[in-house]
């Protein structure tokens, strides 16, 4: 049989192997009953931020349609903030600018920590190796809000700041996951048949190697976007995150001033939305990573 032969074989066999995974990981995550309820739950929450993008509902929300602090009615379902905004309205908001951050942080993060793990686990022991690793230590011991300050301020306290501080540090951990998983990769027969016909190694790395990482690179996304969740909370709550917007933590800011005057609105409202996603992302991630773990599907 020829080596061409060979080769073609080997990388028909990974993809059947791979096929497998993918079809036995489906079955298991549809028949997991938390998993598809927070799916669902993630969902509900897409729709609502979706809804946001059309205007079909909450772009009202700087709007000043009430009076200080007014109780919850018909008119406003969450109440009203000190200016007299809808707490409804600024809170679904939100929702929109939690996905924002999530999706961005998350897809750029994932496909920057894939290319670099990737690399560093194909060429393992070489100075593109340690180059890799040398930034990835060098970015994981930096203080996490100290670096994202030091990125608000270079950039002039512009509203990409925290994006750029959360996918420069964000990456590394799914670089080391690659990595590990590549470097076992590399041994594989389809990757040694890939050589021996000839293709060029960057060619064998993003064809033949990263695809069968796909399974590490979804679950990771999905931590990482809760991740990026609680990071913009927080970062917008002290006053380093959302600067044009609103979002959770900064309705958690205004409650700073108004829960201790007896007005909860903002606090409950915001708190709940906030852990509601967060924790029908982490159930999905959990039931994700069960359902794509190559030792029980």
């Amino acid at each position: 049989m020829s080596s061409a032969s060979v080769a073609a074989e080997n990388t028909t066999i990974a993809v059947r192997g791979r096929d497998s995974l993918w079809s036995k990981a489906f079955y298991k995550f549809r028949h997991d009953r938390m998993g598809m309820v927070a799916f669902a739950l993630v969902m509900a929450y897409g729709v609502m931020a979706l809804g946001t993008v059309f205007g079909w509902w909450a772009n009202d929300w700087s709007e000043i349609r009430g009076g200080r602090f007014d109780p919850i009615s018909a008119d406003f379902w969450f109440g009203s903030n000190v200016n007299g905004q809808d707490i409804f309205a600024r809170t679904v908001f939100s929702t929109r600018t939690a996905f924002e951050v999530g999706l961005v942080v998350a897809i750029l993060s994932t496909l920057i920590g894939a290319v670099l793990g990737a690399v560093a686990g194909y060429y393992s022991g070489s100075w593109i190796d340690e180059l890799v690793l040398w930034l990835k230590g060098v970015l994981d011991s930096i203080p996490f809000y100290l670096f994202v300050a030091a990125v608000a301020f270079a950039m002039q306290g512009s509203a990409y700041g925290m994006h750029v501080a959360m996918v420069a540090t964000f990456w590394t951990t799914t670089g080391r996951l690659v990595r590990g998983e590549v470097i076992k990769l590399k041994q594989f027969e389809f990757v040694e048949a890939a050589r021996a016909i000839g293709l060029p190694e960057l060619k064998i790395v993003f064809r033949h190697i990263i695809p069968n990482t796909f399974h590490i690179l979804l679950v990771q996304a999905t931590i990482v976007f809760v991740a990026a969740i609680k990071s913009e909370v927080i970062l917008s709550f002290l006053g380093l995150g959302v600067k044009n917007g609103v979002s959770w933590g900064r309705m958690l800011a205004e409650a700073t001033y108004e829960v201790g005057a007896g007005h909860f609105n903002n606090f409950i409202w915001a708190s709940l939305f906030m852990f509601g996603l967060v924790m029908a992302f982490n159930m999905f991630s959990d039931a994700l990573q069960d359902a794509l773990d190559p030792r029980k599907v």
